[in-house]
């Protein structure tokens, strides 16, 4: 027992962490489930980012320090074990690595990141890195891609927010008043990010004619110029990494999106899978905006019970800016233009579509095309084969489908990639959006799917963790339906803190992103999936935030938390809660290292109960051999994994953390075990061992853990029938009365 739970190193896996199935195994071939934290959303933007001249100077900026110094990284891993959250999803920018042009490597930056991931084991930590973006670019309105690759293919920096072809406020230090909320994801559907997307999958199909020339001198198509620079920016990365004992694996790129590609129209974006808020240009209008058309444009603002509607027309770029260099690639010349997707009648002295279904169809053959299987999984293949080339085979590979869409059927055997891990997002899109959570909660999910609407509605707390438990479980159960038995693993989940008009900024109280994080919560686990909650960022601050589009996840704040003198860094001390919130619906309970196959896992944050239930492989249970079904009526049951297909398990200790949060001077006990069945619980280690005596094949085992005196309860969990039943009973016997007083009367 020299190591404890949520120790990923090799002191407590017994050497790497391996994929088998739909699990993760440590060495002893036990279960390992992997809670922790994005780190950081910091990392989107660089130390000396300056919002007062942005987008200037973008050549030189440095991410050195991001997501914190060297020097803080005791504070911040010695944080991050004692809250269990051990498992870090480590965010790197591409424009972080290459942001002095094409092939200038940043190796101070290098140095950095690779000095900071080496500390990893010592804190029983581990990481997989993942090239992150948003909207492209800081330069489009989001994170990731550095300046260069906008200007490669002709685009103006200085002239994107006037032509309407971006929108920067959110990424200049925006994006918090009201009429700024929420903006950005519309940026997907805006000329820069849509056009950039489209040329990097799809360019040789759709822009053929744009060729860039590399830093070598080779003449280039746009897709193979930036495809190239990519993965050779990404070989530089998984080369200096790899070797870290600490880094489990690498993921190609946050959320990727598909441009233009599959846009069945230009002239509208589906109003059920596109943000449609603030300016939503179509992506005829963006042509035309891009090429200094004064353009009339639609304004969509918030809405019931539809999310948003459309309010008025406004005429954008009323100043004929361009969004296109002359100097550049396409001389000043929109790429769909030149490529006869529009043009410009000179008779008519307007814009007109040329070509309306250009990116639904390959247009030299007619051949419908499909993101996913034309582009997307070729592109995993080349990626795939750069980091095996430069890294340990053993490295895992983490790739995730479009945002908000479920793992598509065509990801079959022969598309996947070895050693992979599906690793989709999940955010409850209604508070996201409405910034807002109470007792009233929506399946966006399944109304976007053509669910009844009135089974879409939830009250309560109970209501929210069944809302949220479902749509959870249909995104993991896609997961397994297409790949088959391949772990899943949410790269990113999370509340907004500053929910409900901020109101606990003020007051102090967030006993509502309490409950809606304990719903999230409790979908996970139900879920009995791994994750990587977003997000941990040490620079957050009431009034700014994440201090990127106005979003504000992380719940731990430095600026509330004591000076790092004063801080005690073992694992048991509370001097490491200060500066944090909500930490008791996220600091929770969990088995770490299964010696046999999770089959069910519930907590009670309001009571500190929980109850586990594992099973020991049998080859000869032809019921779990084949994975049986959970109840598909019930939000809290997922498809069992096979017992069979199994490594043989070399241990008999399950560790399970429990933290000292919730055990700090109670009592904790522990009853289902049989009466030769063994069990310890370390405080300083946060961890309970459970060694059963039965270790036979097929042999089930169950505890239920509980702490005595119980925690105070954060909140009740409400439900409609509690809140509302005494109502309707007593209606219900009114009612009835009447109908025996009407009956009796008439028929007496």
């Amino acid at each position: 027992m020299s190591s404890f739970a949520h120790d990923w190193s090799a002191t407590g896996t017994g050497g790497k962490l391996k994929t088998h199935g739909r699990h993760f195994l440590d060495s002893y071939g036990r279960v390992c489930s992997l809670r922790g934290v994005n780190v950081s959303g910091s990392s989107k933007a660089p130390a000396n980012h300056d919002n007062g001249t942005f987008p200037a100077n973008h050549d030189t900026v440095t991410f050195v320090g991001r997501p914190f110094p060297i020097k803080e990284a005791h504070e911040h891993f010695s944080r991050l074990r004692r809250w269990g959250l051990t498992f870090i999803r480590f965010l790197v920018t591409w424009e972080a690595v290459e942001h002095a042009g094409p092939g200038l490597y940043d190796h101070g930056y290098l140095t950095y990141i690779h000095e900071l991931l080496s500390l990893l084991p010592r804190y029983g930590m581990s990481a997989f890195i993942v090239v992150h973006q948003d909207v492209w670019s800081r330069y489009s309105g989001g994170s990731g891609a550095p300046a260069w690759t906008l200007e490669s293919i002709g685009f103006d920096l200085h002239a994107l927010e006037e032509s309407g072809a971006a929108w920067l406020l959110g990424v200049k230090g925006g994006g918090h008043v009201e009429a700024e909320r929420g903006i950005w994801p519309c940026g997907y559907q805006k000329l820069a990010a849509a056009t950039m997307a489209t040329c990097f999958w799809a360019g040789d199909t759709f822009a053929p004619k744009l060729k860039i020339q590399a830093p070598d001198g080779q003449l280039k198509s746009v897709q193979q110029y930036l495809q190239d620079a990519f993965l050779d920016m990404y070989t530089v990365v998984a080369q200096r990494l790899g070797d870290l004992d600490g880094v489990l694996g690498f993921e190609i790129m946050n959320e990727p999106h598909r441009g233009y590609i599959d846009l069945p129209s230009l002239y509208a974006f589906d109003y059920n899978t596109d943000l449609h808020l603030s300016h939503v240009p179509s992506a005829f209008q963006s042509f035309m905006l891009g090429s200094g058309y004064p353009t009339e444009i639609g304004h969509w603002t918030r809405s019931f019970p539809m999310p948003t509607r459309l309010t008025s027309n406004t005429v954008l770029n009323s100043a004929s800016r361009k969004a296109w260099r002359t100097d550049g690639p396409t001389q000043g010349k929109c790429v769909w233009e030149m490529h006869t997707v529009w043009g410009w009648d000179l008779d008519k002295n307007e814009g007109v579509v040329l070509r309306e279904n250009y990116f639904v169809k390959d247009p030299m053959t007619g051949r419908k095309v499909d993101w996913y299987t034309d582009f997307y999984y070729p592109f995993l293949r080349r990626w795939a084969d750069r980091v095996r080339s430069v890294s340990p085979n053993d490295k895992i590979l983490f790739v995730e489908p479009i945002p908000n869409e479920f793992c598509p059927s065509s990801w079959t055997p022969e598309r996947q990639l070895p050693n992979m891990v599906f690793s989709p997002h999940w955010y409850d899109l209604n508070a996201l959006f409405a910034k807002a959570f109470g007792d009233f909660t929506v399946n966006v999910q399944g109304l976007s799917r053509g669910m009844f609407p009135l089974k879409a509605f939830y009250w309560g707390q109970q209501g929210a963790r069944d809302n949220f438990s479902l749509q959870l479980r249909n995104i993991v159960e896609a997961g397994y339906k297409a790949l088959g038995e391949k772990p899943v693993l949410i790269g990113e989940c999370g509340i907004p803190m500053d929910m409900n008009h901020k109101e606990a900024f003020m007051d102090d109280d967030f006993k509502w992103q309490a409950r809606m994080m304990d719903a999230m919560m409790t979908g996970l686990e139900q879920a009995l999936v791994g994750f990587t909650l977003w997000n941990y960022n040490p620079d957050n601050d009431d009034e700014k935030g994440d201090d990127w589009n106005g979003e504000n996840f992380s719940w731990f704040s430095r600026r509330r938390a004591m000076p790092p003198i004063l801080l005690d860094f073992d694992q048991t001390s509370f001097t490491l809660d200060n500066g944090a919130r909500i930490l008791p619906s996220v600091v929770r309970p969990y088995p770490a290292k299964t010696a046999g196959i999770p089959i069910g896992f519930s907590y009670e944050m309001t009571t500190g109960v929980f109850t586990y239930e594992w099973a020991v492989p049998d080859t000869s249970d032809q019921n779990f051999s084949k994975g049986t079904k959970g109840n598909s009526q019930s939000n809290a049951s997922v498809s069992r994994p096979p017992l069979s297909d199994h490594p043989a398990v070399n241990a008999r200790e399950t560790e399970i953390y429990v933290p000292s949060l919730l055990t700090h001077g109670r009592k904790l006990l522990v009853e289902g075990l049989e009466p030769e069945d063994k069990y310890f619980y370390d405080p300083a280690r946060q961890t309970l061992y459970i060694v059963p005596h039965d270790f036979k094949p097929g042999k089930t085992h169950k505890v239920t853990v509980s702490i005595k005196p119980p925690p105070r309860p954060a909140f009740q969990v409400n439900s409609f029938w509690s809140d509302f039943g005494e109502m309707f009973s007593s209606g219900s016997v009114v009612f009835l009365g009447i109908l025996i007083f009407i009956y009796t009367r008439y028929n007496g």
